[in-house]
């Protein structure tokens, strides 16, 4: 097979989700949490830091949540420094919003929670790339352990005013039918690299050198049927890559006849095993 690999500058750009109750959901992610709104109508709404968009929510009338399907684990916001993530734990602690809980996890520290119709969210920062237990192969080993979150609340100044300008979509992590066949979609069509490989339960990939953009799980079973249209959750996932990156794409994929709709020439469209739905554009 034609072999394309992604580069570092590579990544995830926004989420969208299907939501039932359209203005709590914008509540939350907005007065909560702290994201911008960027533009709001009356049945979606584009939320963000700096006028670029991290997330949108569709209004999707009568949807049902279906937590026995694939699609989304957590989506992943990404801020720039450790105090940032000390205000925001703070900050949740202070006004009773409740998490999930915190972990390190080698290469970063993490806050976890649910949105108020269950979409896992998970907030953090990314320790310096020079403590990451990068192997010689690339490989990324992360870990699962306790976090400090006495050190980490000594850092806030009680001061969080929402998501840094440059805080971004770090990664998604998603809610497979099949590791091996999604492994396999990832890698070899899209050009990613498996950078963690957890037992038989969980998969780990990124372009470049970062240690995920995209993590895999099926720890709610194998062969999970895809999500219908009227599911409430992921809508769909965005990659942006670089313009010389995206052009190689394109012939990667006409080369290797995988399916994908580009009858927007900026813009590829493609589902990947699991039904998951990802648009792919540059930047």
């Amino acid at each position: 097979m034609h072999k394309f690999k992604l580069l570092d500058g590579d990544g995830i750009g926004f989420v969208v989700l299907k939501v039932k109750n359209f203005s709590e959901m914008v509540a939350f992610y907005h007065n909560v949490l702290g994201l911008e709104v960027i533009q709001a109508e009356e049945d979606t709404a584009s939320l963000g830091v700096n006028q670029r968009t991290l997330l949108m929510l569709q209004k999707v009338s009568n949807g049902v949540a279906n937590p026995a399907a694939t699609g989304l684990y957590h989506l992943a916001f990404l801020l720039p420094t450790r105090k940032d993530l000390a205000n925001i734990l703070q900050y949740l602690l202070v006004n009773d919003i409740p998490l999930t809980g915190g972990a390190d996890h080698g290469y970063s520290e993490a806050l976890y929670l649910n949105d108020p119709e269950g979409n896992g969210v998970e907030i953090y920062w990314d320790k310096p790339i020079s403590e990451w237990d990068i192997r010689e192969n690339g490989e990324v080993v992360g870990v699962t352990e306790p976090m400090d979150a006495e050190g980490l609340i000594q850092l806030s100044d009680e001061n969080w005013q929402g998501f840094p300008a440059v805080s971004k979509i770090g990664h998604v992590h998603l809610k497979v039918a099949d590791l091996v066949k999604t492994q396999e979609f990832y890698e070899d069509m899209l050009g990613f690299s498996l950078k963690y490989n957890f037992g038989e339960q969980a998969k780990f990939l990124s372009s470049g050198t970062y240690h995920h953009h995209i993590g895999a799980n099926t720890w709610s079973g194998n062969d999970l049927p895809a999500m219908k249209d009227t599911d409430l959750g992921l809508a769909y996932f965005s990659i942006e890559l670089q313009t010389e990156e995206f052009e190689l794409l394109k012939q990667h994929l006409a080369k290797n006849n995988q399916k994908f709709d580009n009858s927007a020439s900026d813009q590829i469209w493609m589902t990947d095993p699991n039904g998951i739905n990802i648009l792919i554009s540059h930047l």
